[in-house]
This record gives structure tokens, sequence and C-alpha cells, in this order.
């Protein structure tokens, strides 16, 4: 019997919440990147083998930062320059950034933080459109919950506007013209000062958009992905959590090793014991 814990834990039986969406044509997402596709080049029957098989298989082409997915550091500049101080014009030159691409970010098995804003704040459907989650609601939210956020963890915060994304009308999620809520610049500063390695959240920009301005300024991602070197994750599903009142789990994330790529999809997971 292997007395490794980790193994032990997968033995004794898990439960797994999957944070990652489906992956849709039509889906909502951010207008600035290219949306996803997805087709069947080949058929059943296109080409049979004489033993009668056959087989179908697909293309999909998508944006980096579509679906769920987390920003490589690549992904964000202020003043021209990256997380490392480095050039960003240069630092991309050929098409791809070969020091700080999503092949830089190494899978994720950690400690995980379920901030579940709305609840704490007594109303647990959502926070309103453009509402900004400040560093006191994060603050209040992890006290109520008793779960402090400790340096190395994965912060991901429930707006509650995750709700939104089958909506029949996909620019409901987007939210141009409503606002969407999320964390503001003094937030992103706290989550920063408390040492997190990555923070999500349930929607496609992770921060408060104000109502009609869409992506137009974006100070959260200045403060985690330039200033602090915080990776953000967003689209996230975290439904599930919110309704099982999970707020502590093991969260497991792998990028794909795109080389020099600003983002990658991925399909996060939270791992509870059942006991």
């Amino acid at each position: 019997m292997s007395a490794d814990p980790l193994l032990q834990a997968v033995r004794d039986g898990v439960r797994i919440h999957d944070l990652g969406r489906q992956l849709t044509i039509g889906m909502p997402q951010s207008p600035n990147h290219p949306p996803f596709w997805h087709a069947l080049p080949r058929r059943h029957g296109d080409m049979v083998r004489a033993d009668g098989g056959s087989a179908a298989n697909d293309i999909i082409t998508m944006g980096t930062h579509v679906g769920t997915h987390i920003d490589a550091f690549a992904h964000v500049s202020q003043d021209g320059r990256l997380v490392d101080g480095s050039d960003a014009l240069a630092a991309g030159s050929g098409g791809r950034f070969a020091e700080l691409g999503a092949h830089t970010i190494a899978p994720m098995v950690r400690r995980g933080v379920l901030l579940d804003v709305p609840a704490a704040l007594g109303s647990p459907e959502g926070c309103p459109a453009g509402y900004e989650i400040t560093s006191g609601d994060l603050e209040t939210t992890a006290a109520k919950q008793g779960t402090p956020i400790t340096p190395g963890d994965v912060v991901l915060v429930r707006s509650g506007w995750g709700r939104h994304f089958g909506h029949p009308d996909r620019d409901v999620y987007i939210g141009r013209d409503s606002g969407v809520p999320g964390v503001g610049e003094a937030g992103a500063t706290w989550l920063a000062a408390q040492g997190a390695h990555a923070a999500g959240a349930d929607t496609i920009a992770f921060e408060c958009l104000r109502p009609g301005s869409g992506h137009s300024v974006l100070p959260a991602h200045r403060v985690l992905l330039v200033e602090r070197g915080v990776y953000i994750i967003e689209t996230l599903d975290l439904e599930g959590l919110s309704a099982a009142q999970v707020y502590e789990f093991t969260f497991v994330l792998a990028p794909l090793a795109i080389f020099g790529a600003t983002g990658s999809p991925v399909r996060p997971l939270a791992v509870v014991g059942r006991g």
C-alpha cells in the first residue's frame, strides 16, 4: 500500500467540481478575441477501411482568451513594459513571447479558496451589474467563511455573474451596456498582498466593468499581471462550489503548453475529500 497521502486520498474517494465552461460555437466571449469554431473536416463514411471501419476528426479555431482560460504574463503591458521589466514589443519579436508565454505557466496543484462575495454580503444570487468588489468585500468574505488567504493560494472570486453564461442573449453575460461586477484596483492589490499565486472569477474580464465602458480600462489586470506577477483565470463556473458551500479545496489546473502564447484555454478542477 502506498504511503503517499495524495494517492491515499484518491483511494478514499474525492469529489470533483469542474470549474471550466463547455466550448461551444456562439458562446459568450470578449469581443477582443477570435471566437471559438469547431468543424468536422472528415466525417464517418468519407473514408471507409477495407474492414468497414471509419473515423471522424475535428478542427477547432479560437483565441487563447476564449472560454475558461488563464492569462500569461505576456498578455498585458503597462507603459510598454512587462512584469519582468522587459520591453513588451521586443519581447514579442517574431510573434512569440519566449520568456513569458503560456508555456512558462507551471501546472498548479495548490490550495484553492472560493470567496463567495454575494453570499457573504447577503445577496447570494449575485452582485449587481457594474458593482466593484472592494478589498473590504474580499476581506469580509474571507473572514465570514473562515478561509484566510495564505501565500501561494489560488483565489477564486464569485460575483454571481456566471449565472448569465447560458443566457439566450450572450450579450447579457458580456454586459457591455449593463456593466459587469468584478474586482477593482484596490481588490486586486489586496489579493496580491495576501500572496495569491493566481486569482480567478466567473466573468470574461475578471474585474469590474462599468456600464457602457467595455474593456476601456483594466486596472486589476495591470496590478496583477504587470505589477505583482499574479496569474488571472477568467470565465470560471463557480456556481456548483457556491451551492455546495465548498470554500476550500485542492485546485488543479494545467495550461496547454503553447509556446509563446499570451494565454491558454484551461479546464480547472476543485477537488475535495468525501469526508
